[in-house]
């Protein structure tokens, strides 16, 4: 699937960046192909405006903040967080801006310490974070990064047990048992519930970390898939220490994502450190960065198409995936654009739809 051929993923939230990297001024991002830009308005919140001037067309993210304003860096015309033109230092003052002046705005909002936009009317929430802020919960920041792959890439590897012995051999994966544990899944309005129980590697280096000294430990996992690229990993310890992952996998264009990460922790920095956790995380990441993004970011989404990929039993929570966004897609008129398709439309009438 070619993500940015998708018209429905433009009416979702997605998570773009940490609000501290606005308080540095105006910040370009590429979200599902748009040029964009992200200022802090005069109330110190997000907005987003099309990364382009309507004057002369330079990008709005060279210029600066002026009082919650968005000021082009070449000629000083000046936009608030609706995309209209309030000021242009060129005009006397009383003479009036023609309404027409403007450039494309996108819904923004704040919501986990993170700037989320929509580049359509969103139809959907951002998935609740019940531990963000909560009594006994500490929260991590822990990445903001781009990978080349796509969000079905991520998401599919985030709900597969069969890796672990390979990918994950010199960290947590225990190489002597290749054959996963099996999911028991839920599906639910917004994606499905997934809880398993593994078996992790737990050496001396790690045991602050799952807060047991045993060689080998266990994880009980509850994973949730939230419609379209968001995942929750609940990870309890038989210490009772629970180290909960919330991902974004926010779609730059077809080859790249945005891997947004944040942990919550129920023990204290006493316990563990934040570093140890952020390391700890990252060692394991770099281990799944490395291996996705050696595959096609133009993962088949649609499963009538045979002889493209091959599963396995295991994959069964990939598989579930791409039957909710293909529902997701067929219930919005749409169909599944790759490359064998890509010079026809993504749209193809609701009365079409099976």
């Amino acid at each position: 699937m070619l993500t940015t051929r998708q018209p429905i993923f433009r009416k979702h939230w997605h998570a773009v960046m940490p609000l501290a990297h606005l308080a540095e001024g105006p910040q370009p991002f590429t979200l599902l192909g748009e040029n964009i830009v992200l200022f802090l308005d005069e109330r110190g919140e997000p907005a987003a405006l099309k990364d382009r001037c309507c004057h002369r067309t330079a990008r709005l993210s060279k210029g600066r903040c002026v009082d919650g304003r968005l000021e082009c860096g070449y000629h000083g015309w000046t936009y608030d967080r609706g995309g209209r033109v309030v000021k242009i230092p060129q005009y006397a003052d009383d003479k009036p801006i023609p309404a027409d002046y403007c450039t494309p705005a996108y819904s923004c909002t704040a919501r986990y310490g993170y700037a989320w936009v929509a580049l359509d009317e969103p139809i959907a929430d951002i998935p609740e974070v019940p531990e963000f802020g909560a009594r006994g919960w500490r929260t991590i920041f822990q990445f903001h990064e781009v990978w080349h792959t796509s969000p079905m890439r991520a998401l599919e590897n985030s709900f597969d047990n069969s890796h672990f012995s390979f990918v994950h051999r010199a960290t947590f994966g225990v190489a002597e048992q290749p054959r996963p544990s099996k999911y028991e899944l839920v599906e639910n309005a917004s994606g499905f519930y997934a809880e398993t129980v593994i078996p992790a590697a737990n050496p001396e280096r790690y045991q602050r970390i799952s807060g047991v000294t045993d060689p080998v430990t266990t994880r009980h996992m509850r994973n949730a898939y939230f419609m379209p690229f968001s995942r929750r990993l609940d990870i309890e310890y038989p210490s009772g220490i629970r180290h909960i992952i919330i991902n974004c996998f926010t779609p730059i264009d077809d080859g790249r994502i945005q891997l947004c990460q944040w942990l919550f922790r129920n023990d204290t920095e006493d316990d563990c450190p934040a570093q140890m956790l952020i390391d700890f995380d990252a060692e394991i990441t770099r281990e799944d960065k490395d291996i996705l993004e050696s595959t096609d970011p133009d993962a088949v989404i649609d499963t009538r198409r045979r002889g493209v990929e091959y599963s396995m039993e295991s994959d069964r929570p990939g598989m579930l995936i791409r039957k909710k966004l293909m529902e997701h897609l067929a219930r919005h008129g749409e169909r599944e654009i790759h490359r064998g398709n890509a010079d026809q439309s993504a749209v193809i009438p609701i009365q079409a739809v099976a």
